[in-house]
């Protein structure tokens, strides 16, 4: 017992001592590392001048002549498809991965309508300009509903759709999820910490469990919340989750034309608003293992991988194994 209280005390504090020295960084993630040299694509929509940061890998292994677009979730940035960018580039893939309007390096504008069909029509002009005509797109998490979004507009261009645990597999809304206004998002938004992101992804990412190298995105989502662009980082983020509330794409899986892929680890439990559903709502919400084959059976070409006892990101828990089935996929 005595063994038991003193390790548990040793934990506490290990915890405390690393939310203590969460660094800081810039309102654009400025001093954080990328794995790739970042880039910045400068355009403007809305009336403004925004800057979208990303990365533009070249394949290392012998070049297939084929590019792959990788979409981020909404706590995640590029750099958290490290382990999948080289994987890919080393299979022969051209990879590219930019931060999303509102997210880690690019801008984080005071005002913007935010939409999925607005965050994928930056998102063409930027491969326009990089003269990328057609590719493969993956999306993880709320990139997965960007993805989904993006090959229902951009039907040619989209050679190959995979999703990652995306969420949007349900409308939370119509299974009556209550609403949060903005203000409200935002006032959360302003309460994260290192502590509460890192409980929240150890039960919902890993399922209860935790390895050293999870930290350093722990360390990125919070490093950029609390920097000296809290408040324009809390404000966009809240008006993101507006976004993605109310605006859903289940109700289009059965219009995608492109073979598509659904990556799904079956005990991710993810639905936005949860923590304020009605228990009666919140016991039906987040079942990704149901989730997963009822959406793959609406996509006229949807096939379907599960990573059995793993949470919303297979990409971060088991990187070998899910790069290994995403090539493999893409290479049949």
């Amino acid at each position: 017992m005595l063994r038991a209280t003193a390790l548990a005390l040793a934990c506490l504090v290990s915890v405390s001592a690393i939310a203590a020295e969460t660094p800081t960084y810039g309102k654009q993630l400025e001093g954080f590392s990328y794995p790739h040299p970042l880039k910045h694509f400068d355009f403007q929509s809305q009336g403004q001048q925004l800057q979208m940061g990303y990365m533009d890998v070249p394949a290392r292994g012998q070049a297939n002549g084929r590019s792959v677009v990788l979409m981020h979730g909404k706590n995640f940035c590029a750099a958290t498809w490290e382990t999948t960018i080289e994987a890919l580039s080393q299979a022969g893939y051209r990879v590219i991965a930019p931060d999303q309007i509102g997210f880690c390096t690019s801008t984080k504008p005071a005002n913007y309508q935010y939409s999925f069909q607005q965050l994928a029509v930056n998102t063409h002009a930027l491969l326009e300009q990089l003269g990328v005509k057609q590719a493969v797109v993956l999306g993880h998490s709320t990139g997965g509903m960007l993805a989904t979004r993006y090959a229902l507009m951009y039907p040619q261009q989209v050679e190959r759709l995979a999703l990652v645990n995306p969420i949007g597999l349900e409308d939370w809304k119509a299974l009556g999820v209550p609403y949060r206004t903005v203000d409200q998002w935002y006032a959360r938004e302003l309460k994260l910490n290192a502590e509460g992101v890192r409980e929240y992804e150890r039960k919902t990412y890993y399922v209860g469990r935790w390895k050293p190298e999870y930290e350093r995105w722990v360390q990125m989502l919070v490093g950029l919340n609390q920097g000296p662009g809290h408040e324009a980082v809390a404000w966009n983020s809240a008006l993101i989750y507006d976004m993605i509330f109310t605006q859903p794409v289940y109700y289009e899986f059965k219009d995608l034309q492109m073979p598509t892929l659904l990556l799904i680890g079956d005990k991710d439990t993810t639905a936005i608003g949860s923590d304020i559903a009605p228990p009666e709502v919140k016991a039906k919400l987040g079942k990704y293992q149901d989730l997963g084959p009822q959406v793959a059976k609406l996509i006229p070409q949807g096939d379907l991988v599960t990573f059995e006892g793993m949470g919303h990101a297979p990409q971060i828990e088991e990187p070998r194994r899910f790069n290994r089935t995403l090539v493999q996929w893409l290479e049949r």
